[in-house]
């Protein structure tokens, strides 16, 4: 078009679909209680924790290392992810700008992480010269990185256990989005907690989990115009 050789733009003629977003309905606030209840004398409990009072992704949560966390100030860095690539486990750096995050940890969060440090203190101890010192928070009893596969595993037990059978562990992720937005927390601030590249998937997760407050709605312009 720069060079007149075109009367119009073709490109404008592309139709392009817009990204798909698989959404489950995620936990209530008694179900989420009910989890932390479940989950305590689970050698991963800080990590449930972390999923469902900050959002994080799984590979954020398994590459997470005890550098990118304050527990004096109260804060944690989510720098990188833990994802098998190519067959192979790796550490890699987050795909976009706002999963690269500084994120507030409240005093539950920190008393778990610490609970959790001690846990693997002691596994340290106990396995001597075969523990692998890689620096993650979450790791195997010898210190290695957990295998994505292996924390499927150790969550089917625990939603049983919770009565949240068909619940994947990255609903617990919607169901941070959900509980913080039914709080009205502003979208904004839980935009920034969870790291999505954009509003519109914050918002995408709670229209789809908000049936209740459409039905009160609803029932508000029943009541007005009868």
């Amino acid at each position: 078009m720069r060079e007149e050789l075109v009367q119009r733009n073709v490109a404008k003629l592309v139709q392009v679909r817009g990204a798909t977003y698989e959404v489950n309905r995620g936990l209530n606030a008694d179900q989420a209680r009910n989890l932390r209840v479940v989950t305590e004398n689970n050698p991963l409990k800080a990590l449930y924790t972390l999923a469902l009072y900050l959002g994080l992704r799984r590979g954020e949560l398994l590459g997470l290392r005890w550098e990118d966390i304050n527990l004096d100030d109260k804060f944690l860095e989510i720098r990188q992810t833990l994802q098998r690539v190519d067959g192979e486990l790796r550490a890699v750096t987050p795909k976009t700008r706002r999963s690269r995050r500084t994120v507030p940890l409240i005093d539950l969060c920190v008393d778990d992480l610490r609970e959790h440090g001690e846990r693997q203190a002691r596994d340290r101890k106990s396995v001597g010269e075969r523990w692998v010192d890689t620096g993650y928070v979450f790791t195997t009893e010898i210190g290695t990185p957990i295998e994505p596969d292996n924390l499927r595993r150790n969550w089917y037990p625990v939603r049983t256990a919770a009565g949240l059978d068909g619940v994947r562990l990255h609903d617990l992720r919607h169901s941070c989005v959900t509980l913080l937005l039914g709080l009205k927390v502003p979208p904004h601030i839980v935009q920034a907690i969870v790291g999505h590249a954009n509003l519109d998937v914050t918002m995408t997760i709670y229209a789809h989990t908000s049936l209740d407050e459409m039905r009160a709605a609803l029932n508000k312009l029943g009541e007005h115009l009868t």
